[in-house]
This record gives structure tokens, sequence and C-alpha cells, in this order.
């Protein structure tokens, strides 16, 4: 499945609230997630690889799952 992190999720991921997580962290959750996401859902409790937990939301697209935002804790 095709992953797509907007320009918003980009932007956050630049925040001090995000700092340590990457757009490999994001992918690597957003796979783990199964099945069809018809509206924009938060998941909770992924860990970056660097030990800092973050939620993302997610909705799946014709285009593919589309990141709509992260945020870190």
């Amino acid at each position: 499945m095709r992953i797509i992190i907007t320009r918003h999720a980009q932007k956050r991921l630049k925040e001090l609230r995000q700092e340590n997580i990457t757009a490999a962290d994001i992918l690597k959750a957003t796979q783990g997630i199964p099945g069809f996401i018809s509206t924009a859902t938060r998941f909770r409790n992924f860990f970056s690889a660097s030990g800092r937990m973050f939620d993302i939301v997610i909705k799946d697209t014709e285009m593919g799952r589309l990141v709509i935002t992260i945020i870190g804790k």
C-alpha cells in the first residue's frame, strides 16, 4: 500500500513536540495497521526508533494511506 505523508504532517515533524520522530518511523507505524480506514482515525502509542511515543491520524483514500498528522508525546 502506498503511504502519503501530507505537508502538514511533514511540517509537524520539524516541531519540538515531534522531535526525534522520523518519516521512517511514520512509515513503519502506518504499515502495521491492518484493514481499510474509511474515516480519519487516531491511532495511539507508537514508538519511534529513538524511543519517543507518538500518535498518528490516518485515512485510506484511492491514492493510498494518507497520514494527516503526527502527535508527539
